[in-house]
Protein backbone atom coordinates (compact mmCIF):
# COMPACT_ATOMS: atom_id res chain seq x y z
CA UNK A 1 0.00 0.00 0.00
CA UNK A 2 1.45 2.96 -1.37
CA UNK A 3 0.92 6.61 0.80
CA UNK A 4 1.70 10.02 -0.75
CA UNK A 5 1.68 13.13 2.29
CA UNK A 6 1.27 16.13 0.22
CA UNK A 7 3.05 18.81 2.33
CA UNK A 8 1.97 21.67 0.46
CA UNK A 9 -1.19 21.86 0.89
CA UNK A 10 -2.20 18.95 0.62
CA UNK A 11 -4.77 18.80 3.73
CA UNK A 12 -4.53 17.73 6.95
CA UNK A 13 -2.28 14.89 6.79
CA UNK A 14 -4.40 12.28 9.08
CA UNK A 15 -6.80 13.11 5.97
CA UNK A 16 -4.75 12.74 3.15
CA UNK A 17 -3.97 9.10 4.66
CA UNK A 18 -8.04 8.61 5.30
CA UNK A 19 -8.29 9.94 1.41
CA UNK A 20 -6.29 7.52 0.28
CA UNK A 21 -7.14 4.26 1.89
CA UNK A 22 -10.50 4.94 1.57
CA UNK A 23 -10.38 5.29 -2.22
CA UNK A 24 -8.21 1.55 -1.97
CA UNK A 25 -11.13 0.11 -0.46
CA UNK A 26 -14.10 1.57 -2.56
CA UNK A 27 -12.00 0.75 -5.54
CA UNK A 28 -11.51 -2.49 -4.69
CA UNK A 29 -7.65 -2.40 -4.42
CA UNK A 30 -7.68 -3.20 -0.63
CA UNK A 31 -10.28 -6.16 -0.24
CA UNK A 32 -12.53 -7.39 2.45
CA UNK A 33 -10.03 -8.59 5.62
CA UNK A 34 -7.22 -7.36 4.15
CA UNK A 35 -4.98 -6.18 6.79
CA UNK A 36 -3.88 -2.76 7.29
CA UNK A 37 -0.36 -2.01 8.47
CA UNK A 38 -0.36 -1.22 11.74
CA UNK A 39 -1.10 2.14 13.16
CA UNK A 40 2.79 2.70 14.23
CA UNK A 41 4.49 0.98 11.31
CA UNK A 42 2.34 3.11 8.75
CA UNK A 43 3.47 6.43 11.09
CA UNK A 44 7.19 4.92 11.23
CA UNK A 45 7.11 4.40 7.31
CA UNK A 46 5.51 7.75 6.87
CA UNK A 47 7.41 9.88 9.28
CA UNK A 48 4.36 11.09 10.99
CA UNK A 49 3.11 11.20 14.43
CA UNK A 50 1.44 7.95 15.74
CA UNK A 51 -1.51 9.72 16.94
CA UNK A 52 -2.29 11.24 13.28
CA UNK A 53 -2.25 7.98 11.40
CA UNK A 54 -4.83 7.01 14.79
CA UNK A 55 -6.87 9.52 13.74
CA UNK A 56 -7.02 8.49 10.23
CA UNK A 57 -7.55 4.74 11.53
CA UNK A 58 -10.03 6.06 13.52
CA UNK A 59 -12.13 8.34 10.88
CA UNK A 60 -12.01 4.82 8.81
CA UNK A 61 -13.67 2.98 11.39
CA UNK A 62 -15.78 5.27 12.38
CA UNK A 63 -17.26 5.72 8.72
CA UNK A 64 -17.68 1.63 8.38
CA UNK A 65 -14.82 0.80 6.49
CA UNK A 66 -12.67 -0.92 8.26
CA UNK A 67 -12.40 -2.57 12.07
CA UNK A 68 -10.58 -3.22 14.75
CA UNK A 69 -9.78 -6.56 16.09
CA UNK A 70 -7.36 -6.42 19.97
CA UNK A 71 -4.51 -7.51 19.79
CA UNK A 72 -4.37 -8.13 15.97
CA UNK A 73 -4.45 -4.51 14.00
CA UNK A 74 -7.04 -3.10 11.16
CA UNK A 75 -8.69 -4.41 8.94
CA UNK A 76 -11.03 -3.79 5.71
CA UNK A 77 -14.18 -4.14 6.73
CA UNK A 78 -17.39 -6.37 4.54
CA UNK A 79 -18.44 -3.50 1.95
CA UNK A 80 -21.41 -1.69 2.67
CA UNK A 81 -22.78 -1.58 -0.75
CA UNK A 82 -25.43 1.50 0.81
CA UNK A 83 -22.02 3.09 1.95
CA UNK A 84 -20.07 2.82 -1.18
CA UNK A 85 -23.20 4.00 -3.39
CA UNK A 86 -23.52 7.01 -0.71
CA UNK A 87 -19.94 7.66 -1.31
CA UNK A 88 -19.78 7.76 -5.05
CA UNK A 89 -22.80 10.02 -5.41
CA UNK A 90 -21.07 12.25 -3.49
CA UNK A 91 -18.59 12.10 -6.09
CA UNK A 92 -20.27 12.07 -8.73
CA UNK A 93 -22.10 15.68 -7.39
CA UNK A 94 -18.80 17.03 -6.77
CA UNK A 95 -17.75 16.44 -10.34
CA UNK A 96 -21.22 17.82 -11.25
CA UNK A 97 -20.57 20.92 -9.32
CA UNK A 98 -16.89 21.60 -10.98
CA UNK A 99 -18.52 20.72 -14.58
CA UNK A 100 -21.31 23.18 -14.33
CA UNK A 101 -19.02 26.02 -13.24
CA UNK A 102 -16.58 25.02 -16.36
CA UNK A 103 -19.72 25.24 -18.58
CA UNK A 104 -20.56 28.73 -17.18
CA UNK A 105 -17.09 29.76 -17.85
CA UNK A 106 -17.60 28.96 -21.59
CA UNK A 107 -21.16 29.58 -22.03
CA UNK A 108 -22.52 26.34 -22.14
CA UNK A 109 -26.12 26.14 -21.92
CA UNK A 110 -28.01 23.41 -19.52
CA UNK A 111 -29.04 21.63 -22.45
CA UNK A 112 -25.73 21.69 -24.40
CA UNK A 113 -24.27 19.29 -21.24
CA UNK A 114 -26.96 16.99 -21.27
CA UNK A 115 -26.33 16.49 -24.98
CA UNK A 116 -22.56 15.92 -23.92
CA UNK A 117 -23.53 13.43 -21.49
CA UNK A 118 -25.84 11.55 -23.76
CA UNK A 119 -23.38 11.63 -26.52
CA UNK A 120 -20.04 9.95 -23.88
CA UNK A 121 -22.75 7.51 -22.87
CA UNK A 122 -23.23 6.56 -26.58
CA UNK A 123 -19.37 5.76 -26.71
CA UNK A 124 -19.68 3.81 -24.14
Amino acid sequence: MNLFIDNKGGGPIYDQIYKQIKNLIINGELQEDDALPSIRNLAKDLRISVITTKRAYEELEREGFIYTVAGKGCFVARKNTELLQEENLKKIEEYFQEIIKLAASCNLKEQELIEMLHILYEEE
